[in-house]
């Protein structure tokens, strides 16, 4: 359960984060269109990929023999090469690490629709009032986005929450159980070690929180309409 939710908490908080950032970079005057058009490209490119193109690609990059390890080598960063995903010390945080860099594209997208939805004349009066970058952010931003951030934590956290290719395709829920997630679990309890009792329990657990969440976002939804 504590992987389970190291796992989704920090991926949750991350896609948040680093949505918002780019999304922000992205919505600037300061950049011309054709800088954030190759951007938006470059962003967006983890969301264009299957979570098994993106686990066999990371697979590859991350194999001990692979290119981060050289680079790293290389650098003089690491002395040794590194088991990114056999080693029970890094195998958790390279699988979230992972989950973030393939979801946080969502957020992103999603947020920039919002901020160009944003009317200027808030920002122009934001300003006629004095208001610095930090507090118009914060009064008018982040107010404003409010209802599709909702929409984007419930969702976020219910995908993460479910996520089982990732994780399978790249570490199997090792090593010794170390990437083991309450998807992975249920897979295990009920195809390898065919104790469905287990795995029905963990399903109807699983089952239970996505259709809270569901509610939730049903209703936030027609709150919107």
């Amino acid at each position: 359960m504590k992987k389970t939710l190291f796992f989704v908490f920090v991926s949750f908080i991350a896609h948040f984060l680093i949505g918002m950032v780019f999304a922000m970079l992205l919505n600037t005057r300061y950049l011309g269109n054709a800088v954030k058009g190759i951007f938006r490209v470059v962003y967006a490119l983890p969301w264009m990929f299957t979570a098994s193109v993106i686990a066999i690609s990371w697979r590859v990059m991350l194999n001990p023999n692979g290119v981060l390890n050289y680079l790293l080598m290389n650098s003089h960063l690491i002395g040794e090469k590194l088991e990114w995903l056999s080693s029970r010390d890094f195998a958790l945080i390279t699988v979230t690490v992972i989950n973030i860099w393939s979801g946080y594209p969502f957020y992103m997208i999603s947020i920039l629709a919002g901020l160009q939805g944003i009317s200027t004349d808030l920002y122009e009066a934001s300003a006629l009032d004095g208001a610095n970058a930090v507090q118009t952010f914060f009064r008018i931003t982040i107010p404003q986005l409010k209802p599709i951030l909702i929409s984007l934590l419930m969702l976020d956290f219910v995908w993460t929450l479910q996520q089982f290719a990732l994780i399978w395709m790249t570490t199997g829920g090792g090593p010794i159980n170390a990437t083991e997630t309450i998807s992975t679990y249920i897979y295990k309890q009920g195809f390898s070690k065919y104790q469905y009792s287990m795995a029905s329990t963990g399903a109807t657990i699983l089952l239970v929180v996505c259709t809270v969440i569901g509610i939730f976002y049903v209703r936030q939804q027609k709150a919107r309409d």
